[in-house]
């Protein structure tokens, strides 16, 4: 944790601080350590893409940069060749187009080429040269780092109805945009690929309905075999990683059928059969990473995610240069990306902690030296940012409940030093919420002198099968409570004052705002939300949603409720239809373009709730979807959230 000194500081940091974009959004080390691709914003605001050549640093050059587009991300296909994603983050969400796949050499001496196109409707102008870019439903999927100048695609296909029915593989050469099939012979309905380092797939999982299937294919000549079967909603299938030289699959799954929680696991599949072994367990967190292996395809380490991002080594020198690291770093998380790790000189090194955007950084493997390249936020000083932590609490019901603390300056835990709280609640809900990094929202909140916490209620993942579990069908109930019991919690411990306490939340957090001041009037002196569910039938019946029909039909009957045979259920905890009994002041926003919680959502509720709460703000982005894409809309948002919560938490009496 970062032990830099609290020093408040007299004035808090401008607003526009913690929303704008960083100024250095990404690195990333060539496969022979020789050089750094990175993503920065220039003089005019848009992100480009260079080249830093670790040779000789004066030949560091932009070699891609657009007036209308910003680079997205960028990989490695080689020493030589790179391949990159744009967006446009001067246009809202309802004037975006795709992001397309475009590749370029290191010298950036000819013009890019187009591999994936943007938009579907495209015109290919009369011309010669032909063009053998792909359509916008292709998307990187792989890398092969085999030497060649090759990359594996993913292709989804759809119905006549726009719904999902599978993907398949291409491999595609980044200089002709010759692309070939990979999916001969494959299942039908195939949405996850996993490939050995020859890049040949080798593990599917399929989807339909209720039901997911893992199917092997024992050698590139051989057919697909079905493995085993599983309920797709709950645990579902495991993840296949990545199928090494020897034939063993890494996959992440649960250890046996009593595991709580999953890990990374492998499995000799000469045998034909799923007979895993665990290959690294966390302790009370479902295993979330990425392997890092070398050319030919060996395990070299693993990233994960437990409280806080970390890498475990199986290779002993790796192990030892991140030991030198972390000696010289000792406050912050460092991650080591070394190429393709073959005796790197160098190292990229990403530290960030709590208090602390990402900062870049080049480790000299002979000389045990560190040397600065960029911050991605230097605006921010660590020494006038809140602490976060994480802690396990229990619910009513003595269910283990993680929460995210984060504390501004001064919050001891004292009843004479309690400060006015916002709850924020995560959205998915089926999804992890936070951990141990900076986050500009809560950041923000802390700067402004409240206690933030953010619980990871029942039905959130990565924290064991039983907290999953535990929340299907408990919308507005027990998911609601867990929420209630970590805002009691804050208050017992000093940190809240309760009498000044506000919830908050997007997406399926806006729906926990709404229920939360609803169920819990005496706890929540007000709340405000964005992009929030505010009908759980409606999310059954309004046609203009991103939800596909398989979701619909056999997900949410399973995890939200059914929308018939628990129909009273779902009455009982829409906050639409409850709207007579919020009475606290709601600042309510929602986006133009949102295809997930469609306008609707927030229209019914705001002409709800205005026949007897004449305490409710409005604010609509036409343009937007779900969330803000523009800068200038997430200053917008938080500049009112920050005047509403003075006015009805800061100077409350």
């Amino acid at each position: 944790m970062v032990t830099v000194a609290t020093v408040a500081a007299a004035e808090p940091p401008p607003l526009a601080d913690f929303f704008r974009r960083a100024a250095f959004v990404s690195m990333v080390m060539a496969p022979n350590g020789q050089a750094i691709a990175a993503l920065t914003a220039g003089p005019s605001g848009r992100v480009g893409l260079a080249v830093i050549d670790l040779r000789d640093l004066s030949r560091t050059k932009n070699i891609a940069t657009f007036g209308d587009a910003d680079v997205l991300n960028v990989h490695w296909v080689n020493d030589e060749r790179l391949v990159f994603n744009v967006t446009n983050r001067r246009l809202p969400y309802g004037e975006q187009i795709g992001s397309g796949l475009f590749a370029i050499d290191r010298e950036g001496k000819e013009a890019v080429r187009r591999l994936v196109q943007r938009e579907w409707d495209d015109v290919r102008q009369s011309t010669n040269i032909v063009d053998r870019s792909l359509l916008p439903n292709h998307a990187l999927h792989s890398l092969l780092r085999d030497g060649s100048n090759d990359v594996i695609l993913r292709r989804h296909t759809f119905s006549n109805a726009r719904q999902p029915l599978g993907t398949s593989l291409l491999r595609l050469d980044t200089r002709t945009g010759v692309a070939t099939n990979l999916s001969q012979g494959s299942p039908e309905h195939v949405f996850d690929w996993t490939l050995d380092a020859r890049g040949v797939p080798r593990a599917v999982v399929t989807h339909w309905a209720d039901k997911e299937a893992l199917y092997w294919k024992a050698a590139p000549d051989q057919p697909w075999a079905l493995i085993e079967e599983f309920e797709a909603y709950g645990a579902g299938a495991p993840n296949p990683m990545f199928v090494d030289a020897s034939d063993t699959l890494y996959l992440i799954g649960r250890p046996g059928p009593q595991a709580d929680t999953s890990a990374l696991l492998r499995a000799d599949m000469r045998t034909g059969k799923l007979a895993a072994q665990t290959v690294l367990a966390l302790d009370g967190y479902d295993f979330t990473g990425q392997l890092i292996h070398d050319r030919q395809g060996k395990l070299l380490g693993v990233n994960y995610l437990s409280d806080a991002r970390a890498t475990h080594w199986f290779d002993t020198g790796l192990a030892q240069l991140q030991k030198q690291v972390d000696a010289l770093l000792p406050d912050t998380n460092n991650r080591l990306d070394c190429g393709a790790c073959e005796s790197p000189a160098r190292l990229l090194v990403s530290s960030s902690s709590d208090r602390l955007p990402v900062v870049y950084r080049l480790f000299d493997t002979k000389a045990g030296t560190l040397s600065d390249l960029a911050a991605s936020r230097p605006w921010i000083k660590p020494q006038t940012m809140a602490t976060r932590d994480m802690v396990r609490i229990p619910a009513r019901d003595g269910l283990s409940i993680p929460v995210h603390v984060t504390r501004p300056p001064g919050v001891t835990g004292t009843a004479s030093a309690a400060a006015p709280m916002v709850v924020l609640v995560h959205g998915g809900p089926y999804v992890r919420g936070g951990e141990w990094q900076w986050d500009g929202d809560s950041q923000f909140l802390a700067s402004r002198g409240y206690v933030v916490i953010e619980p990871e209620f029942r039905g959130s993942t990565g924290f064991g099968e039983k907290l999953f579990r535990a929340g299907f069908k408990q919308w507005g109930l027990a998911m609601q409570d867990d929420i209630a019991d970590a805002t009691l919690w804050a208050i017992k411990q000093g940190y809240a004052d309760a009498k000044r306490v506000c919830i908050a939340g997007a997406s399926y957090g806006g729906y926990a705002t709404l229920m939360g001041l609803i169920r819990y009037p005496e706890l929540y002196r007000c709340g405000f939300e964005w992009v929030g569910v505010t009908d759980i039938d409606l999310m059954y019946s309004i046609q203009w949603s991103d939800f596909s029909a398989q979701w619909k039909e056999y997900g949410m009957p399973v995890m939200v409720g059914d929308r018939v045979k628990d129909a009273e259920q779902l009455a009982a905890t829409s906050p639409l239809k409850l709207a007579a009994r919020l009475k606290q002041p709601l600042l309510m926003a929602y986006g133009g373009e949102d295809r997930r919680v469609p306008i609707d959502h927030g229209l019914k509720m705001r002409d709800a709730l205005r026949a007897h709460n004449k305490n409710v703000e409005w604010i609509d982005y036409p343009s937007e979807g779900h969330g803000w894409m523009l800068q200038a809309n997430d200053i917008d948002f938080w500049g009112r959230v920050e005047k509403f919560l003075d006015r009805n938490l800061k100077n409350a009496p």
